[in-house]
């Protein structure tokens, strides 16, 4: 996991559902999740590895689904509005 100034600079949890086809069965999509700290929006790391996808393996790309999140977030604090006792 980066440090907190790498956070700080835009980098966020990254994960990509890569869709493609079977080399021998190209009929066939087979599912390939791929994770990583990367920085937003352009995504150098994901997209270096699409490259090297394309350059050095044989399954065709069909399509890729990206999701990120953010490493700093606020925490979410709920206060109770009542308080009840139970014996």
């Amino acid at each position: 996991m980066p440090n907190p100034e790498t956070a700080l600079t835009g980098y966020r949890l990254t994960t990509a559902e890569i869709l493609y086809h079977l080399p021998d069965h190209p009929s066939f999509l087979q599912s390939y999740v791929w994770q990583q700290y990367d920085v937003a929006p352009d995504l150098p790391r994901l997209n270096e590895f699409l490259k090297f996808w394309n350059d050095n393996l044989d399954g065709k790309l069909h399509s890729v689904r990206i999701a990120t999140a953010g490493l700093l977030q606020p925490v979410a604090i709920a206060y109770a509005d009542v308080q009840l006792t139970m014996h």
